[in-house]
């Protein structure tokens, strides 16, 4: 696809946001509705983004590129030390901060702790704090989070919005382009992420089995696509290994008789047609990589680093 003329003007606004939240606040469902198509993974179950990827929203006025980070947490292996590596790095390099609060539930020690973290860079970027699922909060956790934002970050720019309805959506928007620097575009017009279809893919297949798996088996799974053939525009055949730690959960991902690698199967690829706009044939296969998470070469090999 050729790219679009990029956008010129002499106030055209560009840059770096990074989205900052405890893992599950919504980050990924975020960035997904304001790009209005889907490229991060989302699901019911934390520290879903492992990696940092940009997502790039052009309008005429600006170009705001989010890096959704990993949520921060407190690490236990070689994955979760540079997932939280990444976040950090994200806070340092961008431009402007997005620090989004879920005021649906109490505030969290996770909540505390990246107010602490963040507290350090308010006074060198600006800091928009969303307050999310706004549709649903309760008014003492409202309130719980307006007093944190008085004490801890009295110069922040606040809105409340909802991903689900798209209340004040708009208004952030109009927000995080006031933190960018005067700048022409630095992505083509027509570009979304800086991930391709195949890695977009990879994370889809992933976030089938964490919806369909649920509590059967852990965060230690991981996709590798081994084999993206685009046959013509209109179809594409894809060979991917689910990555699992133990033997046990090998089988628990197969199924009795194949029955939940075809849910996994069939859900994904659904995804990724709906992503691509091209028919997809996809081939699963499963594999044991004991203590992958804890192998800084297999962290490599699966693209974690």
């Amino acid at each position: 696809m050729e790219s679009a003329e990029p956008l010129t003007a002499q106030d055209y606004r560009a840059g770096f946001i990074a989205v900052i939240g405890k893992p599950n606040v919504g980050k990924s469902t975020l960035m997904n509705v304001l790009l209005q198509q889907k490229i991060a993974a989302v699901s019911p179950r934390p520290q879903t983004t492992r990696k940092q990827q940009l997502g790039i929203l052009t309008t005429e006025q600006a170009q705001i590129i989010f890096v959704d980070t990993p949520g921060f947490h407190t690490p236990r292996h070689k994955l979760g030390e540079k997932m939280v590596k990444a976040a950090l790095k994200a806070i340092e390099d961008s431009d402007g901060l997005l620090f989004l609060l879920d005021v649906s539930e109490p505030l969290s020690q996770e909540d505390f702790d990246l107010a602490d973290q963040l507290s350090p860079y308010q006074a060198a970027k600006p800091l928009v704090i969303a307050l999310n699922k706004i549709d649903i909060a309760k008014e003492e956790f409202l309130a719980a989070a307006k007093a944190l934002i008085e004490e801890r970050f009295p110069t922040a720019t606040v809105v409340q919005i909802s991903c689900l309805r798209g209340d004040n959506l708009d208004h952030l928007i109009a927000a995080l382009m006031e933190c960018l620097p005067l700048s022409e575009p630095l992505y083509p017009a027509d570009q979304i992420t800086d991930y391709y279809e195949r890695e977009i893919a990879a994370e889809l297949i992933r976030e089938a089995a964490l919806h369909i798996l649920r509590d059967e088996v852990p965060h230690g799974i991981a996709v590798r696509i081994d084999q993206y053939q685009e046959k013509d525009e209109n179809l594409a055949v894809i060979d991917a290994t689910i990555i699992v730690e133990k033997e046990t959960h090998k089988a628990i991902v197969i199924g009795a008789g194949g029955s939940m690698i075809k849910k996994i199967g069939t859900q994904a690829r659904q995804e990724i047609e709906a992503m691509s706009g091209r028919k997809i044939y996809l081939n699963l296969h499963v594999k044991v990589q004991k203590n992958w998470r804890k192998n800084d070469t297999l962290l490599k090999w699966l693209g974690y680093t």
